[in-house]
């Protein structure tokens, strides 16, 4: 995923340097929104179509993402929340590349109202033939390995686990799922999603090796977004720099720091 040189990753043949993906919706302003983009350094923005179908054209944020793939080459990814059948989604997705001219999409296919977790039957039906009308894929999902890989079988590039329910902020809730997920599908771009509700959430995932994560409502619904923002930046950037330094194996037990027990020592002058 990266070089010793510049710790880069990719999606196909686009190579990125952020690995913060940052959602659009529920800010307070247009220019919150756009300061919130530039503080955290993302290459990737989301943005639900269905949303912006039912905002009656509004072209503010597609001017304010433009802005962002000027300055810091940002790409955007249109996602099909709100879908609830592999049809619908199939549709919206086409109406997306037709919109914003990207054959990139992220697919959401939601199975359960409450918890808003996504339809596993639905959600691969749907990669597939996207896959198949020449779509790059970023497919919503839970930690589940046997979804994982079908999703991979349909020819999805890569995979966005959920890290908990959308918007629940409660971080990385099936630690040992995520990490069977990490360890088993060890060349696969995987990204969290969903759930994360501090910049701590955030690096977690990073140390645990994961590739990127994509969040929302953590920044969008902060009293300061703009702050939370670059606070998020700081942390994933930590994260990553500490999986590649490799973080320590943790104990049952204690582990002096200056182990003594049965080694001889000195105090004061020898003789």
């Amino acid at each position: 995923m990266h070089d010793s040189d510049h710790d880069t990753w990719a999606v196909g043949d686009v190579r990125l340097d952020s690995r913060f993906l940052l959602g659009t919706a529920k800010y307070p302003s247009p220019r919150v929104l756009a300061d919130a983009i530039a503080a955290s350094g993302t290459q990737i923005v989301t943005v639900g179509l269905k949303r912006q179908l039912a905002a009656g054209g509004d072209n503010s944020f597609v001017e304010i993402i433009r802005a962002a793939m000027r300055t810091q080459g940002a790409r955007l990814l249109p996602n099909t929340a709100g879908c609830t059948t592999a049809r619908e989604a199939i549709q919206l997705a086409h109406m997306a590349r037709e919109l914003y001219g990207t054959a990139w999409v992220k697919l959401e296919v939601i199975g359960d109202d409450y918890t808003l977790q996504p339809d596993p039957q639905e959600l691969v039906e749907a990669a597939r033939q996207l896959t198949r009308d020449g779509f790059t894929v970023f497919p919503y999902c839970t930690e589940d390995l046997v979804t994982a890989r079908r999703l991979l079988d349909a020819g999805c590039p890569l995979l966005m686990p959920w890290g908990a329910p959308i918007g629940s902020g409660q971080g990385l809730v099936n630690r040992f799922a995520l990490r069977l997920l990490r360890e088993r599908l060890p060349d696969v771009v995987l990204i969290i999603d969903a759930g994360l509700g501090a910049p701590s959430h955030a690096a977690q995932a990073l140390e645990m090796g994961f590739d990127a994560v994509l969040l929302n409502s953590a920044v969008s619904q902060s009293p300061d977004p703009v702050r939370m923002a670059g606070a998020f930046r700081l942390a994933i950037e930590a994260g990553r720099a500490a999986y590649r330094a490799g973080v320590m194996a943790r104990q049952d037990f204690a582990v002096a720091t200056t182990p003594v027990t049965g080694n001889p020592f000195l105090i004061g002058n020898a003789p």
